[in-house]
């Protein structure tokens, strides 16, 4: 199982130098615009700005979540993953921030909008403080449960814009996170005590 978790774990780990904005090649292209690879005057249609505006608030959310254990003792290869989705979400926050301001977006959705995309409405304030105050023995099982749910609202969302999207950058994103939060869930699932 250990083995498992630290395969998972570099799978994890490798793609973190793409993630997150653009290549350095991409960035020079681009220019002042730095979101998401995407470059002025790119199409995109409601998905794309749904996606953006979820992944914002998501990985918003993803970053609380994960910072739920510091001062807390995990072991050593969760503080490691967590610290990986931290900065992976952070910058990808980032990026839709920025891509979303560059287009006159708002950074949220209206609530009608976001349920007629499937809502997902991510961990609430009872389930946070459920993790965060749960007792030393349960506390990091509660809280890799709730990361699992959590990239895998991730997974769900990136797949809508694969299937809806038209924005290749805006696409882009979702690839990447499609493929890092899968593996994200396999890592922990592999660390679940």
């Amino acid at each position: 199982m250990r083995h498992t978790a630290t395969a998972a774990l570099a799978v994890v780990l490798l793609p973190l130098a793409g993630c997150g904005g653009l290549t350095p090649e991409e960035a020079r292209a681009a220019g002042p615009v730095p979101a998401a690879g995407v470059r002025s005057g790119a199409a995109y249609n409601g998905e794309d700005v749904m996606f953006a505006q979820m992944l914002l608030a998501h990985n918003r959310l993803g970053v609380r979540i994960a910072k739920l254990a510091e001062g807390r003792r995990v072991r050593g290869e969760v503080a490691t993953l967590l610290a990986a989705m931290a900065t992976t979400q952070a910058a990808e926050a980032r990026d839709m921030a920025v891509w979303l301001a560059g287009r006159g977006l708002p950074a949220t959705a209206d609530p009608a909008e976001h349920a007629a995309h499937g809502g997902m409405p991510g961990a609430g304030e009872e389930e946070i403080a459920a993790v965060e105050n749960a007792p030393p023995a349960q506390f990091e099982r509660k809280l890799l449960d709730m990361l699992i749910a959590h990239q895998d609202d991730a997974v769900q969302l990136a797949r809508a814009e694969l299937v809806a999207g038209t924005d290749p950058g805006i696409r882009k994103v979702a690839q990447r996170v499609d493929v890092s939060r899968s593996a994200q869930i396999d890592a922990l699932l592999a660390l679940r005590p």
